[in-house]
């Protein structure tokens, strides 16, 4: 067994990684960029060293550097994490050839499923069904049209060096092909270098289930399957172990499917292969198909740990160190159900873009498991993926395990950006995802209804404005003026609306608010306060913004009396960078005659590509940033006049 191993990735991946290692005995280094000086691997490491600037490609992508640091610390091998280098077969022979072990594949395995159309031709001689597509050489646009036609539409337009949704198009008419085409190669060239594709068929009724494999470089087992269906972009968003309506046939035939895949590649460690599965008849034997496979450990990985009672990480290690598969395939079984909910700093009714800012606050309830990589005061930087936390919950049933993953998450406290929180306990509500009828297309089909907007409570009003005025904390004294009780007015702001309220005080343990024609009655019941005979809930407070934990959050800010601008709407005449990005292109030229929701440019940011789309009708009066230059958040880019 190694004593000290480096990890060449950054948060919660790396500090996930840190436990399992620690706890093993291990010494940890860690590798940190110039944004995450102060981050939580950081300070968990045994040891940490300076790697480079902000941008990935100055910093966690730079292996040679990484390299050099494993050798000059003392470490034995290096655990890649996921993204980054993890799946980077030079990187892999880089670290052999420097006499470290690499805590992962080989470097052949990388490469024969790194490619998705190699990979699936190798599937089909290994006996794995792959999905009906073209995966050729010939990346002619006329070429590839003719095989969407072929195989019929709807298709999928997929980077062959892909991954996370990204260089990823559905196409579901011949006329749309060309345009989707273009998108895809451009965003694909972007993420990697690669603008190849694929073309497959895309099934209408599809779910994504995955089998988690883990190789010792010969033999393979498999830890059962992971249903990932609830996506949005061909992202995941809740995972959950195990796929609900799996049938024991089915269940044998993926995960013999998934060890022969393994097998076929001499697979050492762990991985996952994806399959797409046809729901429109059930779960069917017959009815999946290889999607890809990927030879690094999972985000989702906590919920198979959660069923097998299996270390995936350990794992990992003993393996790398040279011993044997811990558990034969008999000796592994499937205990409960669990369910993992990706918390992100995103707005979801804006497109789910991604968010930056300062956690002001941040706060997991003690029943879930939540793997996070920040803690209250972390900045949420923009330049890596902007997951706050994995939330994770085990039960004995899905129905249980369910109700345990709505409850976490209400209980769960987040404060200083906005969240995708409210929208991961929308889905825990939805009755098709309670019901275990889900397919891919789920989120997309009722985002209205997911993304509702619900009023705040009179009590949340309340508690923030008790906050507001100091009224919390109260002493013998409290309320009492000359001639009486003590009468107070308050103002605040929720999503651009002036809430009034009133107070009048009677005394340290008792106040009377008043919300237009409601009376609440608010007492306090030994430490904390009661509001309508109702707990009062927690409560942050950051400069003006004053956050309730209650229903996911409600967000207040207080109002100054003197600040007469405080709910001034915005400027639709300025198209804004909504945070730090590449400005990829500008489409918008001075004199042009534009409409509304016409695409004027594109920003890059947090790894994806974001449209800066006209707020209005109107005529370009000024274009004030160029393709190719750096902006910081609310950046003025576009400038519109009355047409």
């Amino acid at each position: 067994m190694f004593n000290k191993i480096l990890i060449a990735n950054r948060g919660e991946i790396a500090c996930r990684v840190m436990e399992t290692a620690q706890k093993m005995g291990l010494a940890c280094v860690a590798v940190y960029s110039d944004a995450d000086a102060q981050a939580k691997h950081v300070q968990m490491a045994d040891e940490a060293v300076h790697i480079g600037g902000a941008a990935p490609a100055e910093s966690y992508l730079k292996g040679d550097v990484i390299i050099q640091v494993a050798l000059q610390s003392g470490a034995q091998g290096i655990h890649p994490g996921y993204g980054f280098l993890s799946e980077n077969p030079d990187f892999v022979e880089a670290v052999e050839a420097a006499g470290l072990t690499f805590i992962g594949p080989s470097a052949q395995a990388i490469r024969q499923m790194g490619l998705k159309d190699a990979a699936k031709a190798l599937m089909e001689e290994a006996g794995v069904p792959v999905v009906p597509g073209y995966h050729g050489d010939n990346q002619d646009a006329a070429h590839l049209a003719g095989e969407a036609a072929s195989i019929g539409y709807p298709v999928l337009i997929k980077a062959v060096a892909g991954g996370g949704g990204k260089g990823m198009r559905l196409v579901e008419r011949p006329e749309d092909f060309s345009a989707a085409l273009d998108s895809a190669r451009g965003e694909a060239k972007t993420a990697f270098g690669n603008d190849a594709v694929l073309v497959e068929k895309f099934v209408t009724k599809p779910r994504h289930i995955e089998v988690q494999i883990f190789g010792d470089g010969t033999h393979a087992v498999h830890l059962f399957e992971r249903d990932c269906s609830l996506q949005r972009r061909h992202q995941k968003v809740i995972e959950e172990a195990p796929a609900p309506g799996m049938t024991d046939e089915m269940r044998a035939a993926m995960g013999q499917a998934g060890v022969r895949a393994a097998e076929a590649i001499g697979y050492k460690g762990a991985g996952t292969v994806e399959f797409v599965v046809d729901a429109s008849d059930g779960l069917r034997p017959d009815r999946f198909w290889f999607m890809e496979m990927n030879t690094r450990l999972q985000v989702e990985h906590p919920v198979t740990e959660a069923i097998t009672g299996v270390d995936l990480v350990e794992w990992q290690l003993r393996v790398a160190a040279g011993e044997s598969l811990p558990k034969q395939q008999s000796e592994l079984e499937i205990n409960g159900h669990a369910f993992e909910a990706r918390l992100y700093a995103e707005d979801v009714p804006k497109g789910f873009l991604p968010a930056t800012g300062t956690l002001t606050h941040l706060r997991f309830p003690p029943e879930c498991r939540a793997d996070s990589g920040v803690r209250s005061g972390d900045t949420i930087s923009p330049w890596y993926d902007p997951m706050i936390a994995k939330v994770v919950v085990h039960g004995p049933t899905r129905a249980v395990a369910l109700e345990s993953l709505h409850r976490a998450l209400r209980r769960t406290e987040v404060a200083g950006t906005v969240t995708n929180l409210a929208f991961l306990g929308a889905l825990t509500r939805h009755n098709g995802f309670a019901a275990g009828d889900v397919d891919t297309g789920l989120i997309g089909r009722d985002l209205d209804d997911l993304v509702q907007e619900t009023p705040a409570s009179k009590a949340s009003s309340v508690a923030a404005a008790m906050t507001a005025l100091g009224l919390t904390e109260t002493g013998p004294e409290t309320g009492i003026t000359l001639w009486g009780s003590l009468h107070r007015a308050v103002q605040l702001i929720r999503e651009g609306e002036i809430i009034d309220l009133d107070v009048q005080v009677e005394g340290p343990d008792r106040q009377v608010w008043t919300i237009g024609s409601d009376r609440l009655d608010v007492l306090r019941q030994g430490e904390g306060w009661v509001i309508n005979e109702q707990l009062m809930p927690n409560v942050a407070v950051a400069g003006s913004r004053i956050t309730v934990f209650d229903d996911y959050g409600q967000v207040f800010e207080m109002v100054d009396p003197l600040d007469r601008d405080a709910s001034a709407a915005g400027d639709t005449n300025v198209i804004e960078a909504p945070m730090p990005g590449l400005v990829k292109a500008v489409f918008a030229t001075a004199g042009q005659a534009v409409k509304e929701g016409d695409r004027l440019a594109i920003l890059e940011a947090m790894k994806m590509e974001h449209s800066l789309l006209a707020a209005r009708d109107g005529v370009v009066a000024e274009v004030l940033a160029d393709a190719g230059a750096q902006v910081e958040a609310g950046a003025a880019l576009v400038r519109l006049d009355d047409a």
